[in-house]
Order: structure tokens, then C-alpha cells, then sequence
């Protein structure tokens, strides 16, 4: 016996097993079925290969430089600055624009500041004062602008005044210009240049016009038309975000420039185009909400004829340009083919597995579907009282 069962085990290896088929004459069951295969097929072809490209190995590494320049020059005439030209080396911060750059576009400014002591803005609550108890010298004023001297200033008859302080005098005391300094900011241009690469296919592209006529840029402006000219005029850029341009020229704001590269590199690299999109990110949903907007302060110095240190301080709103570079490459390649390609076979498996589900579970004939389907064999068994050699099968 023990020959015996290693000989068979052996023959056994080489033996070739295939599956027995019953085939159902049922029209609703086979109907089902030749709907799952044609849904499973039309996803394959229409979605993976033709939406999503599944034929195709993908590059999202993609590596972006920005180059940024605005152009443009206005005159203002003020009681702080007089009359003024305003250019670039004025109004854009910084100066070497690259992915985000700032145009100013209203201020307040407060000129002459030295430093010495004098009375602390009637806005900030932490400087109010009735006796000179409440201003500790040497506190720093909370949101203030210097530090107390153990003084409080009160104007005339007035019960509650506010607390002397060290700092830059006079302290910012105008508010907001309601009409924007720079409103005609709006004509000016900035000129985007981006490269981007695609380190997997060691593919390179840059969003402008490869053309050798030098009097292109000076003359083109973005547009359906002009795809490839990186020439963009800053009031077209919001109102494309459906803003207007003077109300986020007076308070300020946040514009966001998306640049999108979806690349078929199995097309001619002609075809691989940037789109742009434009949007207002600072809050805007709540109206005049203090976190809508968007400001800072800086100063410039200067020094007097004996040598003592005074400043204009300015408080600049403006607009800041946040520019975005995302996108991928795609190429035809083997490996994610015929991934996609057994994923479709395999959901065909679970289409007649699904089916066979309904066949001998849930139809009212399923009983004889599944003894049609499933064979039962009982164990052969050896009988001692005729011999080992004899075998009784099933009764």
C-alpha cells in the first residue's frame, strides 16, 4: 500500500486539472450576466483606459522654478508724501518677486517719528488710565506701541485719559483712506514665468512663447488667444476671481494663481499646456470681518543734520499674489497596462460569481440549480472481511 500511494502521489504531479461547467438554460440569469460582463468591459475601456489613462506609467514629482516681475507707475499727490511717482522699487514687496509678491495699493502713513514720550492711541484699551497707579513703568503697552512711563495723560476735564509711553512719537492715529492710494494698480502688469520639469521622463517646459522676436512680451497680454504669453494685468486676475478691484485695493486681500501642467507625453510635447485659474483666498464670506483683508507695517529712516534717528512709518495694504504650480505627466507603459488589464479579468470573475449567487440562492428553482452544480462523492472505504484489496464505493 505504501508503494502504491507514493507511485500515485507521483503520477498524481503531472496530472492536468480542469473545471467542469454546467451551463443553465435560464434567459434572466444569463441576461444579468452579459450585463455585468458589458458594465465591467465599458468601465475598463471608457474609464480606466480612455478617463484615467490606466495605460500609462504617471509623474506627479514635478519640480517648478517661478519668476515674477510687475510693471506699471502711478502719481499721488498727498498732505504725508506730497506729490509722488510711484514705480516698481515702491510699491512691490519683495522687490525679487518669486511664487508669492505683494503690490501696495492704500496706506496710512505717519511721518517724522522720533523716539520719545507722548501719549499712547485712544484705541488700545490696555492704555486707558485714571490715576498714574494704572500705568506701571516700564509695562509694555499690550498691542500698543511702547512701554509705560508711570504717567497719565488726560485731556482737559476728561475723567479716564491714556497712559504716557516711550516710543516711536507720534504714535499711527489715522485710520483707513477710504479711496485706495494706488487705485489705478489695476493697469499694471506682472509677468509670470514658470519651468517645470518632470524628473521621470526628463521632460522640460516653460509657459512662454519659445520665439526669438524680442517685442513680443513688450506687446502680448494673456489671453484665449495668447495661451503663452505670461503677461497678466492685475485688475483681470481679480476680477476673475469675482472681485472687484478697488474695494481689495482699499482693505486688502489674498489672490490665489494656480498653474496646472497635465501632461500625455504620448502626444507631441506641443500639446502639453499650462491652465490657469484664479481665486481669492483671504476670508470674504463674512463681509467687513476683521480677518478679511491683508496689511503690514514697515519703515524707512533717515537721520537729521545732528545725527538723531526719525522714521516714516507705513502701514501698507495691498494685494498678495500667491502663485501656485501643481500637475502631472503620463506615458505609455507596459507594466501599469497589464496591471489594469488583470483587474478587468478578475471582475469578470466576480460577475459569475455574483451570478452564481442568484442562480442557486435566490431564484425559486435553485435547488435543482444546485445539485446540478455541486456533485456529491461519498469516501471509498476499505472492507476487511473481503481483503485489502477489495473496495466497496457508495451503496
Amino acid at each position: 500500500m505504501g508503494q502504491a500511494g507514493c507511485k500515485g502521489l507521483s503520477q498524481a504531479l503531472f496530472d492536468y486539472k480542469t473545471e467542469k461547467y454546467v451551463i443553465a438554460k435560464n434567459k434572466k440569469v444569463g441576461l444579468l450576466y452579459r450585463l455585468l460582463q458589458v458594465s465591467i468591459l465599458t468601465y475598463l475601456v471608457v474609464w480606466v483606459f480612455l478617463v484615467k489613462k490606466g495605460y500609462q506609467d504617471t509623474d506627479t514629482s514635478l519640480q517648478s522654478s517661478i519668476v515674477t516681475k510687475v510693471k506699471g507707475v502711478t502719481f499721488t499727490n498727498t498732505t504725508e508724501l506730497g506729490e509722488r511717482l510711484w514705480d516698481v522699487a515702491d510699491y512691490v514687496i519683495p522687490p525679487q518677486g518669486e511664487n508669492v509678491f505683494f503690490v501696495i495699493t492704500n496706506l496710512i502713513v505717519t511721518p517724522n517719528q522720533r523716539q520719545e514720550t507722548c501719549a499712547e492711541s485712544e484705541s488700545i484699551p490696555d492704555a486707558w488710565c485714571y490715576t498714574d497707579s494704572d500705568c506701571p513703568p516700564g509695562e509694555p503697552v499690550v498691542a500698543g506701541n511702547g512701554v509705560k512711563t508711570g504717567r497719565c495723560l488726560r485731556v482737559g476735564n476728561m475723567q479716564r485719559g491714556t497712559c504716557e509711553i516711550f516710543a516711536w512719537c507720534p504714535v499711527e492715529s489715522k485710520s483707513r483712506p477710504v479711496k485706495p492710494l494706488l487705485g489705478k494698480a489695476e493697469d499694471f502688469t506682472v509677468y509670470i514665468k514658470n519651468f517645470i520639469r518632470f524628473p521621470k521622463f526628463n521632460f522640460s517646459k516653460t509657459n512662454v512663447l519659445d520665439t526669438k522676436d524680442k517685442a513680443f512680451l513688450k506687446s502680448c497680454q494673456f489671453g484665449p488667444k495668447n495661451p503663452y504669453c505670461p503677461i497678466f494685468r492685475l485688475g483681470s486676475m481679480v476680477s476673475w476671481t469675482g472681485s472687484d478691484f478697488q474695494k481689495i485695493a482699499q482693505q486688502g486681500g489674498v489672490i490665489g494663481i494656480q498653474i496646472e501642467w497635465d501632461c500625455d507625453l504620448d502626444k507631441a510635447p506641443s500639446e502639453c499646456n499650462p491652465h490657469y485659474s484664479f481665486s481669492r483666498l483671504d476670508n470674504t464670506l463674512s463681509g467687513n470681518s476683521i480677518s478679511s483683508g491683508y496689511n503690514f507695517r514697515f519703515a524707512r529712516y533717515y537721520r537729521d543734520g545732528a545725527g538723531v534717528e526719525f522714521r516714516t512709518l507705513m502701514k501698507a495694504y495691498g494685494i498678495r499674489f500667491d502663485v501656485m504650480v501643481n500637475g502631472k505627466a503620463g506615458k505609455f507603459s507596459i507594466i501599469p497596462t497589464i496591471i489594469n488589464i488583470g483587474s478587468g479579468v478578475a471582475l469578470m470573475g466576480a460577475g459569475a460569481f455574483f451570478c452564481d449567487l442568484v442562480l442557486i440562492y435566490l431564484i425559486k428553482k435553485s435547488h435543482f440549480y444546485r445539485d446540478k452544480k455541486y456533485e456529491e462523492v461519498r469516501s471509498v472505504m476499505l472492507c476487511p472481511q473481503q481483503g485489502e484489496g477489495t473496495l466497496l464505493g457508495p451503496p
